[in-house]
């Protein structure tokens, strides 16, 4: 059993801490947090052991009646493994303190590629992974892109990709992020650092991005055109992504057009938060001139890297080979979509209504 800790119980904190407890091979030791909010609340509500992240602020917690376990430290002293879901640059400030407790670290794409041994996708290279003292999941715009470029590299092999990504402006919680009547190149120099980002995990690819940001909470929307070493047909990739486990091509007849009716699937189909830990690629998108490659795919910013935290504990902590990690992931969490249209449509467990 894998005694693992989160450090951070924000958006991806919470998420995370939700997938470990559900891995049959991993036991949550606890989360912390720096203050005593609403989600502190909520892990206890969900029976997490909850530690002051600040030592020093462990009255804080106390002053509002929440109850800790203890401080970070000693949360350390208890795992095994720490995710640091942290904001951005923080897990970089934290990497010391996990090396005096002795506790190998996942820290998460917002944190500078020099902070872990090695950056991860579990798709991409699982295996660079095993051992490592650190490691780094990479972003959700590079995970998702990195799910689609792994199987067609593979496959066909890849001349160049080129990707333009409209990317949310925050998240719904996010309050004080924009743009709010905006539409803003993000970042303006051309390419930006996502292709560089990409190449931590496939580093003998060719990746051109840009970035743009708009006043949206919901998803990251990428419009990929990847050119192709060999010959290949609409048919014969939508058939190569379909057979991936964290792809969903989104049927025609779902009359599904944006993240909005996305999202609303989601939550019909019964995800918690209405979590999408999968690429969803616009099936009728897909399309082959020559050599190039065209398709639209969503990504969910505050979900698809979850499943892939948990496939990075298990190739620092065990020797589980890569594709039983991923499944056991995809299992556990319930990774997979499916939707009915399709004539070969499998049978599915009917919903209780909950209203």
């Amino acid at each position: 059993m894998i005694r693992v800790g989160v450090n951070g119980y924000g958006t991806i904190g919470k998420r995370v801490a939700d997938a470990v407890a559900a891995q049959p091979d991993m036991e949550l030791v606890g989360v912390a947090k720096t203050r005593p909010n609403f989600e502190a609340d909520a892990a206890l509500r969900r029976g997490y052991a909850l530690y002051a992240a600040v030592p020093d602020r462990i009255d804080d917690f106390s002053n509002a009646g929440i109850d800790v376990a203890g401080t970070l430290p000693e949360l350390l002293e208890a795992i095994d493994i720490v995710v640091d879901c942290c904001p951005s640059g923080v897990g970089a400030d934290n990497r010391s303190l996990y090396a005096d407790h002795d506790v190998a670290a996942v820290f998460q794409g917002g944190e500078a590629a020099g902070v872990a041994d090695a950056s991860f996708n579990a798709r991409a290279n699982f295996e660079d992974a095993r051992g490592a003292e650190f490691v780094r999941v990479v972003s959700c715009n590079t995970t998702g892109l990195s799910r689609v470029i792994a199987p067609l590299r593979e496959r066909y092999g890849i001349e160049k990709v080129r990707a333009t990504l409209v990317r949310r402006g925050g998240d719904p919680g996010q309050s004080d992020r924009g743009p709010i009547n905006d539409v803003l190149p993000d970042p303006v120099t051309v390419p930006s650092h996502h292709g560089p980002d990409v190449n931590t995990v496939i580093p003998d690819v060719t990746v051109d991005t840009l970035g743009l940001t708009v006043p949206a909470t919901q998803m990251h929307t990428h419009s990929l055109n990847v050119t192709l070493d060999s010959a290949a047909d609409a048919e014969a990739v939508k058939e190569l992504l379909a057979s991936e486990g964290r792809t969903f091509l989104i049927p025609e007849d779902a009359a599904i057009d944006g993240a909005g009716k996305l999202k609303e699937f989601a939550r019909d189909v019964g995800r918690p938060r209405g979590d999408l830990w999968e690429n969803c690629i616009w099936e009728r998108s897909i399309n082959v001139v020559g050599r190039d490659l065209y398709l639209f795919q969503n990504v969910h910013q505050e979900a698809d890297v979850v499943p892939e935290n948990i496939d990075a504990i298990r190739a620092i902590c065990t020797d589980v080979p890569a594709a039983e990690s991923t499944a056991r992931t995809n299992q556990a969490l319930g990774v997979g979509l499916e939707s009915r249209f399709g004539s070969e449509a499998p049978d599915r467990e009917t919903l209780i209504a909950d209203d």
